[in-house]
């Protein structure tokens, strides 16, 4: 049986006990222990893993141990609010270029961005560390909304995510806005250059860089495997987290339609719907505060096959997603609840790691 693997936290029952689930039962193995604020993880060819803690460091996992010394050569970050260091991607072909990259919020004076790089592991150290996305232009104050997930299409093109900055919940939000960075899906090629067919290319002052905007803050960014269909999960304000199909050039209605009210209970909008924004495929209220996103394949849980699992911060749940051939969800369930997590280390990582792990060590 696979071992689902997961970081940094108790949970209710012993490593290896056998938990039952209402399709299949699974394990629980503790890959890594002593991380702090984990955020992204990958797993190495060799068996080795790359782990971000978000205030900076990038650390190693081997032989079932935690390396004790960071890895040399990160970039600086600005690690304040939900700011720091964030996800972590491996190139497709990785084995014969070694990319790695890195999604980060950047810091220049009073204000701060998200900023991806990529370089490669020498030893202990990072080296060639290029910059391919950084628009300066865009900082902006605060320390919240950075997104940032990353992923690869079948194509090499790199998709991620930048949030809303926490902008007004009014419709001049960011994420409205093409002339901005922020609150966007993003395509580029993996050098950082813009691909010719993005939808915004030629519109006069857009970022050329956007593939789908009104989009508040995506921390679940997965493609459907064998498919080009990308799927995304975002945080609501006080309810209003969604499930997105992202598709070139769509508006998805941040914060002109939303499900969600702000914090303080007073509504944002009156619309759920309009002409020109594309609704949710599922949303949450109230909010599982969205987290990380992923489908398993593999062949130790057959009746899992396909189906989706999502993070959800709050509860430190994980929610099972089945998909039709219409994209519709015909089954959702709370997979799993980790009723004795406590700390941000548990939320940050437990939706994106443990499906991360169910798909690429099935």
């Amino acid at each position: 049986m696979l071992l689902i693997a997961t970081l940094s936290f108790t949970f209710s029952g012993k490593a290896g006990e056998i938990i039952r689930s209402e399709e299949e039962s699974f394990k629980i193995e503790v890959v890594a222990e002593g991380l702090k604020n984990p955020w992204g993880a990958v797993k190495l060819p060799d068996g080795r893993f790359l782990i971000t803690e978000r205030r900076g460091t990038l650390r190693l996992v081997e032989n079932g141990k935690l390396v004790e010394e960071p890895i040399k050569n990160v970039p600086q970050v600005l690690a304040q609010g939900q700011g720091g260091l964030l996800d972590i991607e491996l190139h497709p072909e990785y084995e014969k270029n070694g990319w790695i990259y890195l999604a980060f919020s950047k810091p220049m004076e009073d204000r701060s961005l998200t900023s991806i790089v990529r370089a490669r592991l020498q030893g202990s150290e990072l080296v060639d560390l290029e910059t391919i996305f950084d628009v300066k232009e865009d900082y902006t104050k605060g320390g919240i909304h950075f997104g940032c997930r990353m992923e690869f299409d079948r194509q090499g093109f790199l998709y991620f995510s930048i949030g809303d900055r926490g902008d007004k919940t009014t419709p001049e939000n960011r994420a409205q806005r093409l002339d901005h960075v922020a609150g966007k899906i993003h395509r580029i090629h993996d050098d950082g250059r813009i691909p010719e067919d993005n939808p915004f290319v030629k519109t006069e002052g857009a970022r050329p860089s956007i593939w789908s905007y009104g989009n508040r803050n995506a921390q679940g960014l997965k493609f459907q495997p064998g498919t080009d269909l990308l799927w995304e999960t975002e945080h609501g304000p006080r309810g209003g987290d969604e499930l997105n199909l992202i598709k070139k050039g769509l508006n998805y209605g941040w914060p002109v339609v939303t499900y969600g009210t702000n914090y303080s209970g007073v509504p944002i909008t009156d619309l759920r719907e309009k002409e020109g924004m594309e609704p949710p495929v599922i949303h949450w209220t109230p909010s599982i505060a969205a987290s990380g996103l992923d489908f398993y394949v593999g062949d130790k849980f057959p009746k899992w096959q396909g189906q989706a699992f999502a993070g959800g911060l709050a509860h430190q749940k994980i929610i099972r997603l089945v998909l039709d051939q219409n994209h519709k969800v015909t089954i959702r369930k709370y997979f799993w609840r980790n009723k004795a997590a406590s700390g941000i280390s548990v939320v940050l990582m437990m939706g994106f790691f443990m499906s991360c792990m169910m798909n690429r060590a099935a």
